[in-house]
Order: C-alpha cells, then sequence, then structure tokens
C-alpha cells in the first residue's frame, strides 16, 4: 500500500501492475491510543465520549450505504478533539463522500479500482458478508485484474476460508508474479502461515510448480 493512516486500515487505491492487501481487522474506536486520548478517557471528558459515538454512528450508516448520513457524523469526529480517532475517521469520510456525490449507486463504480476501495472499506468496518458479495462482483465483472483476486484471497483468509483463500492467491499470482513476492511479508495472511499449501505456492523455488486441484 501506499502508505498506512495512523491505527487505521491499509490505503486501498489499487494499481493495475501491483496487488493491495486487504487492511487490519476493524480497530476498536473506544481505545485511547495517544497521551492526550488517554488523558480524555481518564477524565471521562464528554467531549471525548461523543465523539467515539459519532464514530461508531457513522460507521454504522456507511455500513448502511447512508452516505450522506455517515458524513455528517464523520465530520464531527475530524473536527472533535481526539487526533487518532479523527484520523480514523478522516479514511472513512473520503470514500463516504464519493459515494455521497454519485448519489449513493454502488453500480455507477467508474473504475474495478474505485469498486475495490469500496469493497476494502467495508472489510475495514467488520462487514465481511457485504464484502464478498462486492469481490463476487468484481470477479465476475474484471476476472483478469489480479489485485481483484488478491483482495479477494486475503478476505477469505480473513474469515477462515482457507482453500478458497489459496485458489484466489493463486490466481493472483498467475496473472501478477510479483504478488507471490508480497503475500510473503504481507500479515493478512497469517492464518495461512502453518499451512503447507500456502508455503508451496509462495515458495516454488522448493520444488512446487504451480497451483494444483491435488493441493486443495
Amino acid at each position: 500500500m501506499k502508505k498506512k493512516a495512523p491505527l487505521i486500515v491499509k490505503e486501498t487505491m489499487a494499481k493495475s501492475n501491483q496487488a493491495k492487501p486487504i487492511a487490519k481487522r476493524k480497530p476498536q474506536p473506544a481505545e485511547a491510543e495517544s497521551a492526550s486520548d488517554k488523558a480524555l478517557v481518564s477524565s471521562s471528558d464528554p467531549r471525548f465520549t461523543q465523539a467515539v459515538q459519532n464514530y461508531e454512528s457513522g460507521l454504522k450508516a456507511m455500513q448502511a450505504h447512508k452516505f450522506d448520513k455517515a458524513v455528517t457524523f464523520l465530520e464531527k469526529v475530524v473536527s472533535g478533539p481526539s487526533r487518532e480517532l479523527g484520523d480514523r475517521a478522516a479514511v472513512h469520510l473520503n470514500t463516504c463522500r464519493q459515494q455521497a456525490a454519485r448519489g449513493d449507486n454502488a453500480s455507477k463504480f467508474r473504475s474495478p479500482e474505485e469498486h475495490y476501495d469500496y469493497a476494502i472499506s467495508l472489510v475495514n468496518m467488520g462487514d465481511y458478508i457485504t464484502a464478498r458479495e462486492h469481490f463476487d462482483k468484481l470477479l465476475k465483472s474484471h476476472p483478469t485484474k489480479d489485485f481483484v483476486w488478491y483482495g479477494s484471497a486475503a478476505l477469505e483468509c480473513l474469515t477462515g476460508h482457507f482453500p478458497e483463500s489459496i485458489r484466489a492467491l493463486a490466481e493472483s499470482i498467475r496473472l501478477n508474479p510479483g504478488n507471490r513476492f508480497q503475500a510473503r511479508n504481507d500479515s493478512d495472511f497469517n492464518n495461512l502461515s502453518d499451512d503447507p499449501r500456502f508455503t508451496e505456492l509462495l515458495y516454488p523455488e522448493a520444488g512446487y510448480d504451480g497451483p494444483s486441484s491435488t493441493h486443495f
């Protein structure tokens, strides 16, 4: 990914020649990370409590595709007392504004990269079911995009669907061999680190020639 925002998920802008790993699981908004936030929590500052409530309401609205409503809540968080929470909200705020400006019509994504970004935002909120629906659409409409297969593989791994994850990752690597090296250091695949099928796929120099139905 291009960069990682503080305490929030990886950025998701996909490129045709570089896969984008799915980010970490949904952060817990009530957890204070900075010294300023700790002070707010320890003193039970009502401003921080309100910011947390606005953040959670914003995520719920976003998850329900009510992007205008989500923007209202998240803007309050960004301008609130918690810098850490504001940074988290800013990442989602950008996505919400884009969707709201387009009239919340998910069928009119301007590019597969933009659709991919939206699917990733759902994963970051923990809405794995809806995220999978969007990845399924992407795979049907853009089966030659390696980053779509890579993102799908990471989602499947995060949700415990390991054979499906390996199949998707194998296809991503077939389309873009560079994904093999990225996956080696991608923590989204930690749940597969002890799986010999995963090891064989990522280290073909050890004698693995490619994906086969016998491995799955």
